[in-house]
């Protein structure tokens, strides 16, 4: 049912619909048919306006573009089938001659769109952060140095010992911006990639959750264990899964239950490139959730939605994940709070 002309279009990331010129669909995509959850065998050769509720703008595009024979664009459009809600998209028309086959309809979803321009900016923002960031730490790190050494010499010379308790807080609090600066310049090294099992990054940091909480945190595990390897750096995905989860379990006051679950994602689009699988790891927390004031923010540097906070552990867990091609996304509301990773699977052989 697919003219020979366009095999190609079952590999294209966006929908594409092909029309004869009564406005018959004659073939769908596999994209189209994830789009809008229909079949083409169920579709096939039935009118455009009987598949889907709210074409009548996408029919009089359709008729425009054959009758000028010229491609025509509509830019919003909600269009509903049988098997899914609304679906907010952009829609290009074309007319071809490969009979059946007269018109190829090519569909971008806004919302897609929409988070495609906000990863974007949060990648730019990220990076302007973490720039910002780097050099103010190296230019607190040496006059840090020499406050620390100065708090050393004068509580050599105090001729009382209890005033060596105001020098060991300038010590303490000097050790401790230190280790922050520290902190800040970490993400700088680059990722040593080796084969790594995700689970068995999950279960170094499930081992870890336990150990510091035996009692009062339930760390539940709901893996796919057919997923593949992946090439990463164990350590990072370490950190950045501990940094995450270690936040949920402070926000849960220490008490509660922590979902930990993998999955694989097919035909996924990160950093601007398609991946035919990808591995999902989610991080669910039944806490009270993250403040909606906070929502927009959570992954900028020194950002904390609790008192004493660094507001770095999860600034750095997007930098880990980016570094690793792969991107990091919050959904929260009172009840549910879920991290959701998402890294390309390279090997093809899966």
């Amino acid at each position: 049912m697919n003219p020979p002309e366009f095999q190609g279009l079952e590999h294209l990331s966006t929908a594409v619909i092909l029309l004869d010129e009564h406005f018959r669909i004659t073939y769908l995509n596999p994209s189209a048919e994830n789009v809008f959850e229909i079949s083409l065998n169920h579709v096939h050769a039935l009118p455009l306006d009987e598949v889907f509720g709210g074409a009548q703008h996408l029919v009089l595009a359709a008729r425009h573009a054959l009758d000028s024979d010229s491609s025509f664009t509509e830019h919003e459009l909600s269009l509903s089938s049988p098997g899914n809600a609304t679906t907010p998209v952009s829609c290009t028309v074309t007319p071809v001659d490969a009979p059946p086959a007269r018109l190829i309809l090519e569909f971008n979803q806004i919302d897609k769109q929409l988070k495609i321009a906000r990863e974007e900016r949060m990648l730019l923002q990220q990076q302007a952060n973490q720039e910002l960031l780097r050099n103010l730490a190296h230019e607190i790190k040496n006059p840090l140095g020499g406050l620390r050494g100065a708090a050393q010499l004068l509580e050599l010379e105090l001729p009382k010992p209890e005033l060596k308790e105001y020098t060991q807080v300038i010590i303490k609090e000097s050790d401790r911006l230190q280790s922050l600066m520290d902190r800040l310049l970490t993400p700088h090294r680059l990722p040593k990639y080796r084969q790594t099992n995700i689970h068995e990054v999950l279960e170094r940091v499930r081992s870890l959750l336990l150990a510091e909480h035996p009692k009062e945190i339930t760390v539940r595990r709901d893996y796919d264990t057919s997923l593949p390897e992946i090439s990463a750096d164990q350590e990072q995905l370490i950190q950045t899964t501990l940094n995450i989860a270690r936040n949920a379990v402070q926000a849960m006051s220490e008490r509660g239950e922590l979902i930990l679950r993998t999955r694989i994602a097919r035909q996924v689009t990160l950093a601007k490139k398609r991946y035919r699988l990808a591995l999902v790891v989610q991080i669910i927390d039944n806490g009270p959730g993250i403040p909606e004031n906070l929502r927009e923010k959570i992954f900028y540097p020194l950002v904390s939605g609790r008192e004493g906070g660094s507001g770095l552990g999860l600034s750095l867990a997007q930098t880990f994940v980016a570094q690793h091609h792969g991107s990091i996304e919050c959904d929260s509301q009172p009840g549910r709070t879920c991290f959701t990773i998402t890294l390309p699977v390279t090997d093809t052989s899966y």
